[in-house]
C-alpha cells in the first residue's frame, strides 16, 4: 500500500477485508481472529471457547482496541453475531453500544486507517492484514 493512497480508499480496503466471510458467521469470526491477532497483537483479543482437550477452539469474541473505543464482536449462544462499540478512558467503560455488524465493520475500517496513517510500522501490520 503506497503513502499516496487516500484515507477513504484505506477504509474501504479495510471495509473489504473485514466482510469478506461474514456469510458464514463461525468462518468469519475464525478468520477475522487469524487476521487481526496476526497484523495487530497489541490492539486485539480474542475469547475462544471449547475446552482445552478439543481440537477445535472457536472464536467467542474479538475485542479491538483503537484510540478511544474498543470494538467488539462476538457470537450470542443463539448463534447470532453481535458488535458493539465501548468508549473507553483510562481502562474505564464509560459506555456500550450495540450496533450493526456493517457499522462496526465500517468504523472499524475507519479507525485502521486512523492507525495506519499514523506510523510506519502500523501501516506494514495493516497491510500484512489486507493480504
Amino acid at each position: 500500500m503506497s503513502d499516496e493512497m487516500s484515507r477513504p480508499m484505506q477504509t474501504e480496503l479495510y471495509a473489504a477485508s473485514l466482510r469478506a466471510d461474514k456469510a458464514d458467521i463461525k468462518t468469519f469470526l475464525d478468520a477475522l481472529a487469524i487476521k487481526l491477532e496476526g497484523s495487530l497483537p497489541d490492539y486485539t483479543r480474542v475469547a475462544r471457547q471449547g475446552s482445552i482437550f478439543s481440537h477445535e477452539r472457536s472464536v467467542k469474541e474479538i475485542a479491538v482496541s483503537l484510540g478511544e473505543y474498543q470494538y467488539r464482536i462476538g457470537r450470542e449462544k443463539q448463534g447470532f453475531l453481535i458488535a458493539m462499540r465501548v468508549h473507553m478512558v483510562r481502562g474505564i467503560a464509560l459506555k456500550t453500544e450495540q450496533i450493526t455488524v456493517d457499522q462496526w465493520i465500517d468504523e472499524l475500517s475507519k479507525a485502521l486507517a486512523r492507525l495506519a496513517s499514523q506510523n510506519a510500522q502500523s501501516r506494514v501490520a495493516l497491510e500484512r492484514f489486507l493480504l
